[in-house]
């Protein structure tokens, strides 16, 4: 059975000296406008960037890890903007279901999708087109495309396939940590 180390690893110093080092740097980048860039949004072949931002809002407002960085989320969606290049459409059923989520919105919010300010807002507005084959679509896509990524298996406690190592019996299989010991 695996023992689980529940200390703490890390102390007040360790956390002062991160933080005295953000707080400037946090400064400078608001000074002089430095931001998060869409530039991966530019690199479309078909699809808008608009629409890459919004299917990127569409994807982490339908499988939610505020723990996971935006570049997962853009992962997962970048190869809808190839589908969309080689299949026309493909290209019409996401341009005609990001229409339709930004005129909900707007209908709703007076913004687009993408600007809609709260999670709670963006998910009711995606209950409304859950029946859509867009929305059935993508989240399909999204399930492999996003949890297929190796990068993201550790995160998730997932620590891959097990039958190249005599299967999981032997790699985990027994450990519960959180049950007592007898």
């Amino acid at each position: 059975m695996r023992e689980v180390d529940r200390r703490n690893k890390y102390d007040r110093r360790v956390f002062l000296r991160g933080a005295a080092a953000t707080v400037p740097a946090a400064a400078v980048a608001s000074a002089t406008g430095l931001g998060v860039t869409d530039a991966w949004a530019e690199d479309a072949k078909a699809l808008t960037p608009a629409t890459l931002k919004t299917l990127v809002k569409v994807a982490r407002d339908i499988y939610p890890h505020d723990f996971l960085a935006d570049r997962y989320y853009i992962t997962a969606v970048m190869p809808w903007d190839g589908k969309a290049a080689e299949d026309a459409a493909v290209k019409a059923m996401i341009n005609d279901g990001i229409a339709r989520l930004d005129q909900d919105a707007r209908d709703r919010h007076k913004v687009p999708y993408a600007q809609v300010p709260w999670e709670t807002d963006r998910v009711a507005l995606l209950q409304g087109i859950e029946q859509t084959t867009f929305f059935k679509t993508i989240r399909g896509d999204l399930v492999v495309s996003l949890y297929n990524q190796k990068e993201l298996w550790p995160k998730f406690g997932y620590e891959g396939s097990s039958a190249e190592h005599g299967g999981y019996i032997n790699r985990g299989f027994s450990d519960i940590d959180w049950l007592p010991k007898a």
